[in-house]
């Protein structure tokens, strides 16, 4: 084998050395790419960096980012989560599991107009789990159910991770967008489903609302709460992916919409201080350095590995994957679902996907039905133990009487629902392409 394979394969292998150390992410891909690099090339290599890093921090769809967290994070202080859940809690009536439906609904609500896990997790942990455990709500259900469907943002569209995979791929923003939307649809009626299905099977698992508390609030007034505060976010999500997939606007602009749009709904809910424009825009701030320093730190990474000619070892190595084009996607989700458990999504994008993508290109798969496949199993991430980010977000806020075991064995029966969902993209792919397909992209 040649030299310069031995460190590619080198390279890979500390980056997860460091990993399980506890080196932060970025600064591993920064490491590991630098000293391979150096070690295979010299300082050659690296006069490629600059033009690099500038691309990416000129990329004018990656603008689309800190606009998106912007409105996410101003959403997310509006706090329209609270009023939202208690709405639905009253509208399913005595339905077993009303309020795992109410999680579910707003959770994808949430995930639709913020895209922001870690805001959407601790809303509902704070505001819901309290509630469902004092309605005798199941434990582990309530935990799996906030952190699922706090996820949802990372699937439903406007999406960080879509923004990312177009980038990678080198596809429209708007195009994953639109390809996202029904599997995200999709995987939200399968929560939906199951949450009512535990309702027929283990009733005493979610009780509904008590009938005395449901008829102290009149009918009309239900209504009136409901429209006033789902109207709000709804036209938001409906005005930006809106104006996306109906071409009036491109990605950046249509986030830009987002962020003025998420200051008008929370000033509509009288939430909008100067106090809660300099928290939003310091947050902002801080949620965007950090995805761009691991950007900037990938692409040492990307280019050393490269260099070295690793895409030529990936490309032999999986070769040998027997089924063919439709064995090589399998196991490069496999990969992705397997990282997973260790690694956040934004590296796994850098990581894996660049690398899977010669080979998709030369086996002629459709790289939109690729990108809805990969963002909906990257979701996973999220809630698989050990280092699922969900799982971290929900313990910080949960009540002392839930454990972490709690969390765990709530998160495993939704991880299998995810599965379920992945495995039905990749054998329908017109879920994915049937959107794009109709709006002529």
């Amino acid at each position: 084998m040649p030299v310069n394979e031995i460190l590619a394969i080198a390279c890979i292998a500390s980056f997860f050395v460091m990993l399980l150390i506890g080196v932060p992410v970025a600064l591993t891909l920064a490491i590991s790419g630098f000293f391979f690099g150096w070690l295979g090339f010299g300082t050659t290599l690296f006069a490629l960096l600059p033009a690099r890093i500038y691309g990416v921090t000129a990329n004018y769809t990656l603008i689309a980012i800190p606009l998106f967290v912007f409105m996410g994070v101003m959403l997310e202080k509006s706090r329209l989560a609270d009023e939202l859940m208690e709405v639905i809690g009253h509208l399913s009536g005595s339905l077993r599991g009303g309020m795992g439906l109410g999680i579910v609904l707003v959770g994808m609500l949430m995930g639709a107009t913020t895209g922001i896990v870690g805001a959407t997790i601790v809303t509902l942990g704070l505001l819901t789990l309290p509630t469902l455990l004092r309605r005798g709500y199941d434990r582990s259900l309530s935990c799996g159910a906030i952190c699922a469907s706090g996820t949802l943002g990372q699937l439903i569209p406007p999406s960080t991770i879509l923004i990312l995979l177009a980038d990678i791929l080198g596809e429209s923003v708007g195009t994953l967008f639109a390809a996202a939307l029904m599997p995200g649809l999709l995987l939200t009626g399968i929560f939906c489903a199951y949450m009512l299905l535990v309702g027929v099977i283990w009733p005493e698992k979610v009780p509904a609302i008590p009938l005395a508390e449901r008829q102290a609030m009149p009918r009309r007034q239900l209504w009136l709460t409901a429209l006033k505060v789902g109207l709000p976010p709804i036209g938001l999500v409906l005005a930006v992916l809106g104006s996306i997939i109906g071409g009036i606007a491109a990605p950046t602009e249509a986030a830009s919409m987002g962020a003025l749009g998420s200051i008008l709904v929370a000033a509509f809910a009288g939430r909008f201080t100067l106090r809660t424009l300099i928290d939003t825009v310091q947050t902002t701030a801080r949620i965007t350095a950090m995805m761009f320093f691991v950007l900037i730190c990938s692409q040492v990474f990307a280019l050393a590995f490269r260099g070295l000619g690793g895409e030529r070892l990936v490309h032999d190595a999986f070769s040998m994957v027997p089924g063919g084009t439709d064995g090589i996607l399998i196991f490069m989700l496999l990969i992705i679902f397997v990282l997973g458990f260790f690694i956040e999504w934004i590296e796994i994008s850098y990581i894996v996907v660049p690398m899977f993508l010669p080979l998709m290109q030369a086996a002629g798969v459709d790289l939109i039905w690729a990108a809805a496949l990969i963002a909906t199993v990257l979701q996973t991430s999220f809630l698989t133990p050990p280092f699922g980010w969900a799982l971290f977000y929900l313990r910080g806020v949960a009540p002392p009487e839930v454990t972490t075991g709690d969390i765990y064995r709530g998160v495993l029966p939704f991880i299998g629902l995810q599965i379920c969902a992945v495995a039905l993209v990749f054998t329908f792919p017109a879920v994915a392409t049937w959107l794009p397909k109709a709006i002529g992209w």
